[in-house]
């Protein structure tokens, strides 16, 4: 009888002989859809993934889109998937989160399939926001 391999250290992670992934700390993987800063992270039993999906014009910059947007921002959350949350962040950013549950340590390819298809899933709700005048900021630009 062969002794149990144990776990191996890699990154942030303990990765056990079936490749399932134990977080030592808070990673995170940053990923970019459509001009979007996202974010993957581990939690315990679920990926949280969120994107930047935009953020609603000031005053100054474009008053006549910031009714249409507040609309949009109050009947959307009723129209997302299940898991997933709106946020209007106090500088006017628009946060979509969604949490994935999982069994079990999560592996490498259940990270990457529910990053691939929170972006997937994302792209209606984008095209929504940028309709109502919420526009995608470019990664790391702040507009103040």
């Amino acid at each position: 009888m062969q002794p149990a391999t144990p776990p191996l250290t890699h990154g942030p992670f303990l990765v056990d002989p079936e490749g399932g992934l134990t977080p030592l700390r808070r990673p995170a993987l940053r990923f970019t859809w459509r001009g979007r800063g996202c974010e993957a992270s581990f939690e315990e039993g679920r990926i949280r993934i969120a994107a930047q999906a935009g953020r609603v014009p000031s005053t100054a910059e474009r008053a006549a889109d910031r009714p249409g947007a507040f609309a949009l921002l109050g009947s959307l959350p009723a129209d997302l998937p299940a898991g997933w949350r709106l946020f209007l962040l106090p500088d006017h950013r628009v946060r979509l989160e969604a949490l994935k549950p999982v069994a079990g340590p999560a592996t490498a390819t259940q990270l990457v399939g529910a990053m691939v298809g929170f972006a997937l899933a994302l792209d209606p709700y984008l095209d929504r926001l940028e309709s109502a005048g919420v526009a995608g900021a470019a990664v790391g630009t702040v507009s103040t």
